[in-house]
């Protein structure tokens, strides 16, 4: 079991950090073109519907990801979002001027936690190839509701 789940997270990182390289490079070839705001929000929805189905397909080997599995996998996203937006503000908030190598330091920080906790949601609840009688209610329902 160890086995198949650290070789999920290997197929994690690698689909996941390479759709996020292949988007890195559209955004510096049509980000002059195009308002960054605009550019920015179309290639995080584009790659994130790749990666979702990158993943459903072969990190979890489910097959398509259909409109529940992308749809949990867009909250997954937003919660990350959140999550590494809040680790700024705070930063900011207590260390006014801490520099853009410690700031970057903790905006990777955070981005790595909140990778992790997207790939528990993915393997545990959205792509779960059990019954999901021993997940959480609370996460049981936030999936239906994005569904």
């Amino acid at each position: 079991m160890a086995g198949k789940a650290t070789s999920s997270f290997v197929k994690f990182v690698v689909f996941g950090g390479g759709v996020t390289l292949l988007a890195s490079g559209a955004l510096l070839l049509i980000g002059d073109r195009v308002p960054v705001v605009l550019a920015n929000a179309v290639l995080t929805i584009a790659s994130t519907v790749l990666a979702t189905e990158l993943h459903s397909r072969f990190t979890f080997g489910r097959g398509p990801a259909g409109w529940s599995g992308h749809c949990a996998s867009g909250l997954t996203v937003l919660m990350s979002y959140l999550f590494t937006t809040g680790a700024l503000l705070a930063f900011d908030e207590l260390h006014p001027g801490g520099g853009p190598l410690l700031r970057q330091g903790v905006y990777l920080a955070a981005s790595g936690l909140a990778g992790i906790g997207r790939f528990l949601l993915l393997r545990l609840v959205v792509f779960s190839t059990r019954r999901t009688a021993g997940v959480p209610r609370l996460a049981r329902e936030a999936v239906a509701v994005a569904a």
